[in-house]
């Protein structure tokens, strides 16, 4: 926390502290001092025309526009919005540009680059806070004209901002699609300052009027009576000022005027109970004006809010008038006297009298006859008089729970009703409170302690109260939203925690998709429940923080990872997997809490093996792969299934080749070769031939040794034959003669370092000679040159690779150095075969075949086997 800042203004004043934000002028020694601004509203005005600007000099104000800035509180805590002002207004330095921006005690404030003030957040006195607050009043705006079909719109919550986006107006898009553009997205609102309601226009493209006049850069109060007008002379309304006692349930006066009665029709009339953000008035989007269309008829519009405003005035001055005459000195006493209410049955009496007199004409039987039918007409009165009381009474008896804190009362009695009465939108909202007002302490309770199966569960209950209110039923969604939102940040280890890959961006992304499909309905939603139960505000607040920086990790490191999966998905299909390490090493440079580079490193190894086997045509170590491979990346996985579809053995040659194999190593030699040559004709056969010529000829091998034992040339026949074995594949044959090649085990390791040392002197030689290009690959036949360097490179690994496995067999210890010779030997031979696969699009087949046979592979151990 800053010094100066005071928390209990930014956290707590919903819960009933208010306060005053003070605008203290910072001292320049160049010009004189200002007086300090106290602001007691919860909406402050900055421009040129705005008091008390319009008291300093012109020098001071020059640099500041007419419709500068807004200085507004919502929820306990106090923001800047710039208005597009010219010159500008910062925030300790910081430009304010097209979204509100949060103000702290301590903060300075500059507008245009020349009024800069410090802020501070003042407590106000219990004594000035009783008098300052007065009943909100509430606003009717009845529809001009009734062949358009509009609603009267009942507001009973401020601000209340007019919009083509809100339902309030958007329902009349089908009907009057253009009438509806006409009004722009922040067209205008109404806000309260102190205690009166007033009217501003937002820069709206058509205007809004009042009684035929645009209005300009400044608010202007509403009065009763007033014609307002917004975007043309199709939404033109009426004012009509309603106080707290207008709208009391209670019904203690029937109303003669036929245009209020239908106005108050429920089933007519639209109610707005949830006031809307000055976070959304105020964030200013230029782009979307240019949504809105231009309305020609403005000035014709004005012209006739004019002409309406002129005949009201008249009707109102003569009816005044007529009223003045008839009442006397009643009439003085105004809506305040203190005969009203006792005037109100002497005026029935009266009329009562007046009807009598007029029936009988001096007719004592007619008399009677009239005193019956008065009394008659003041019964049926009586009885419209309950019939209304009784229908108010749910509203009242649900307003009276709310008051005294029985929520889950108030919960049980409005849903009975809204299952008879599910449109009563009066009803709904006041359901919604009472739900939120009994359940939601509780479940914040639980939400802090991390304890979100249990929220799960609280929510659900809430959505089972709320099956009759589908107000209800929204705003549990919301909070479904906050509960995942904080489940998701919490389990990942908090805000700064590591992105998991291919873990956390597909939740992230979720979360962002349900905000930003209605962000300001979301917004004024979350808003609204806040409202209702103040201690949401701080756990809004933060999750309001922890959606911002979803936001910041959506644009950097869900994007990266998006990146990083693309070029690993173009180097997999260019069979360029050796270009991918650099790549990983780079982004985990760049993008340090990016976790999970350690998964894709490992299936890059295992994906480069099985693509090195394959593109070598090795058979037999590929299938060993197969059956030990798992991909867990989805980039891997993805270009893996690609693979086996297109380039990998069919699953049928696997599993003759296992069955073929397993004979092998059991020593059933004959039926390894019968199901080798049994193998259908397919991509492989070529490989297949091979290695049943391998085969055959180890048989004929192991054959002659037997016939053999006793030769001279025997021991050195016998350790080449060890040598030329494979101890997995041909694990039966290295039984059968390990006895023997363990009597010569010191000339086995002679053999072995003799192999290694020759592989040693063919690959010096090929290094020598300079490696197999790519001009020598393009050649369109098999030129000498080739061929040699072909042949070396296939001797020295097929040397290299038996005395290394004689190594292995005899479990010996042998250098460093041929070990690293073997693997600089086989790099150099997967590279070769893999830089001729590329070409197979532009070799001709049988050329690109009889190449990487002498390369060599397992066709050239087949070959070179002694």
């Amino acid at each position: 926390m800053t010094d100066g800042e005071t928390p209990i203004a930014e956290m707590r004043a919903t819960l009933g502290a208010m306060f005053d934000v003070v605008l203290s002028p910072v001292a320049s020694a160049q010009r004189p001092a200002l007086d300090a601004i106290r602001i007691v509203d919860s909406l402050f005005a900055i421009g040129r025309s705005d008091t008390p600007f319009t008291d300093y000099p012109a020098e001071r104000i020059a640099r500041l526009s007419r419709r500068h800035a807004r200085i507004f509180t919502e929820h306990g805590a106090v923001y800047v919005a710039d208005l597009g002002s010219k010159n500008g207004t910062t925030l300790n330095g910081v430009a304010v540009r097209q979204t509100p921006a949060r103000v702290r005690s301590g903060d300075e404030l500059c507008f245009g680059g020349e009024l800069c003030y410090r802020v501070s957040v003042d407590p106000r006195a219990r004594i000035v806070c009783a008098s300052t607050v007065a009943p909100a009043p509430g606003l009717l705006l009845v529809p001009q004209r009734d062949d358009l079909g509009l609603q009267p719109i009942d507001v009973q919550a401020f601000p209340f901002l007019i919009s083509k986006a809100d339902e309030i107006f958007s329902r009349y898009k089908d009907r009057y699609p253009h009438q509806v553009n006409y009004i722009s997205r922040r067209h205008a609102h109404i806000f309260l300052r102190g205690g009166e309601l007033y009217l501003e226009d937002l820069g709206s493209t058509n205007g809004t009027f009042v009684g035929g006049k645009r209005l300009d850069e400044t608010a202007v109060p509403l009065m009763e009576g007033d014609v307002l007008a917004f975007g043309g002379d199709h939404f033109v309304y009426r004012v009509t000022l309603k106080e707290l006692s207008d709208v009391e349930p209670t019904v203690t006066q029937l109303s003669l005027d036929p245009a209020a009665g239908e106005a108050a029709d429920a089933d007519k009339t639209t109610f707005v109970g949830a006031a809307h953000s000055f976070l959304d008035i105020f964030c200013v989007d230029p782009g979307l004006q240019q949504e809105d269309e231009v309305n020609e008829a403005a000035q014709a519009a004005s012209t006739h809010a004019k002409r309406d405003t002129q005949t009201a005035g008249a009707n109102v001055s003569s009816g005044t008038s007529r009223t003045s005459k008839t009442n006397g000195k009643q009439g003085s006493n105004g809506p305040h006297g203190t005969n009203a209410a006792k005037g109100r049955p002497q005026r029935w009496r009266l009329l009562a009298g007046e009807l009598s007199k007029a029936f009988a004409a001096g007719d004592h039987s007619m008399e009677r006859r009239a005193v019956w039918w008065s009394g008659a007409a003041f019964a049926a009165l009586v009885v419209i008089a309950l019939t209304l009381y009784m229908r108010g009474s749910s509203e009242r008896d649900l307003r009276n729970m709310l008051a005294s804190g029985d929520y889950s009362s108030a919960v049980t009695l409005a849903n009975g009703y809204l299952a008879n009465h599910p449109t009563d939108t009066k009803i709904s909202a006041l359901a919604s409170e009472a739900l939120l007002k009994a359940k939601l302490s509780g479940w914040l309770n639980v939400l802090q302690k991390a304890q979100f199966d249990q929220a799960d569960a609280l929510l659900k209950e809430m959505r089972s109260l709320s099956a009759n209110n589908a107000d209800a039923a929204s705003l549990v969604r919301e909070l479904q939203w906050v509960g995942d939102l904080e489940r998701f940040v919490t389990g990942r280890g908090g805000v700064e925690a590591p992105i998991r890959m291919y873990a956390d961006e597909t939740t992230i992304s979720g979360l962002l998709q349900r905000w930003d499909d209605d962000a300001r309905g979301h917004q004024r939603a979350l808003d609204r429940i806040a409202s209702y139960v103040p201690v949401f505000a701080e756990p809004y607040a933060q999750a309001l923080s922890h959606l911002r920086k979803l936001e910041s990790d959506d644009s950097v490191y869900v994007a990266a990872i998006d990146r990083l999966n693309g070029t690993i998905r173009a180097e997999l299909a260019r069979d360029k997997p050796d270009a991918l390490p650099a790549v990983l090493d780079d982004y985990a440079q760049r993008y340090p809490r990016l976790a999970g580079l350690d998964r894709v490193r490992e299936d890059l190894r295992h994906y480069t093996d099985v693509l090195n086997a394959a593109l070598g045509r090795q058979l037999t170590p590929l299938l060993a792969l197969l059956k030990t491979v798992q991909f867990g990346t989805p980039p891997f996985q993805a270009q893996f299934q690609h693979l086996a579809a297109s380039r990998l053995p069919s699953a049928d040659l696997i599993r003759r080749h296992d069955a073929a194999s397993a004979a092998w190593q059991r020593g059933d030699t004959q039926q390894t070769l019968s199901d080798l040559q049994a193998m259908p004709a397919g991509p492989w056969s070529d490989v297949v031939a091979a290695e049943l010529a391998h085969k055959k000829a180890l048989l004929d091998q192991f054959a002659d040794l037997q016939k053999t034992r006793s030769g001279k040339d025997y021991d050195q026949r016998l350790l080449s034959f060890y040598a030329s074995l494979d101890p997995m594949a041909d694990a039966w044959f290295v039984q059968s003669i390990q006895k023997d090649v363990a009597a010569l085990h010191d000339k086995a390791l002679a053999r072995a370092q003799d192999l290694l040392l020759r592989a040693q002197s063919l690959w010096k030689q090929y290094r020598a000679n300079g490696p197999i290009g790519g001009t020598q690959r393009l050649e369109a036949g098999i030129s000498p040159g080739f061929r040699s360097e072909a042949r070396l490179l296939s001797d020295a690994q097929a040397a290299a690779q038996q005395g290394m496995r004689i190594y292995t067999q005899l479990k010996a210890d042998h250098p460093a150095d041929f070990d690293r010779l073997l693997a600089d030997i086989d790099a150099e031979a997967d590279l070769q075969r893999r830089s001729l696969t590329e070409l197979r699009m532009v070799l001709d087949p049988g050329l690109l075949k009889a190449k990487l046979a002498l390369i060599g592979g397992e066709q050239s151990e087949a070959r070179q086997s002694p």
